[in-house]
């Protein structure tokens, strides 16, 4: 299992009802689709700030310490976005302060930030 969030570009939500429908909407016209559509370059922004922090779990040896540190449930994180949208897990053992921190980075580069476990945006 694993705790998710989803990062897009775009005007702020009025409400966390509309950022649970736009990000259904997203979900489905750029991950939910056999298109392969490449990241914006805010987005790959977006993930190489992450990576700055915590490497890509292919970066790292599964025997070396930094693996178990490392938050993402996928590898390469970059193959979670499409166009203007990610949508990522994480492991729950670290899943508060990644997501933490992914809130942060996306409040920095203007980016919306929505949790689905708890139909909420994250600020």
């Amino acid at each position: 299992m694993s705790y998710d969030l989803a990062v897009w570009e775009g005007e702020r939500p009025s409400s966390d009802q509309e950022a649970g429908e736009t990000h259904s909407a997203l979900y489905e016209q750029y991950i939910d689709t056999d298109v392969e559509i490449p990241p914006t370059p805010l987005i790959a922004k977006f993930v190489e700030q992450l990576l700055q922090r915590w490497p890509d779990l292919d970066d790292v040896d599964e025997d070396d310490d930094e693996y178990e540190d490392i938050p993402w449930s996928t590898s390469p994180l970059i193959g979670e976005a499409a166009g203007p949208y990610i949508y990522f897990p994480m492991g729950y053992h670290r899943a508060e302060e990644a997501s933490a921190y992914a809130v942060q980075v996306a409040a920095q580069l203007g980016l919306n930030c929505y949790d689905p476990q708890e139909d909420r945006l994250r600020t």
